[in-house]
């Protein structure tokens, strides 16, 4: 039952996060726009919040979930090295620190 819970994917890209933000603030905008106008020409003030609150959950339907829209441009990482032949590398600033005392 779990391995349903781990297929599943639950990452972004970078360029997909920043596409998902774009898309949430165009639709909170577009729909506090229409909210504002719709709401000012009926004088509801509730229509407004109703229609921002409508767009709120459209957008967070659109842009939470890792649609695979947001999963196309992945990070090209380094390959694996090989194994050192047991040698234990220092890191950078272990070394850097060596040379500063020698």
């Amino acid at each position: 039952m779990l391995s349903i819970f781990n297929s599943i994917p639950t990452h972004m890209d970078y360029k997909g996060q920043k596409l998902a933000e774009q898309i949430f603030q165009g639709i909170i905008l577009f729909s506090a726009v229409v909210g504002f106008i719709y709401g000012f020409a009926i004088e509801q003030f509730g229509w407004t919040v109703y229609i921002v609150l409508g767009g709120f959950a459209v957008s967070c339907v659109l842009t939470l979930p890792p649609w695979s829209m947001y999963r196309t441009n992945p990070l090209p990482w380094q390959p694996t090295l090989p194994e050192t032949g047991g040698e234990v590398s220092q890191k950078p600033q272990e070394s850097l620190k060596k040379k500063k005392h020698k």
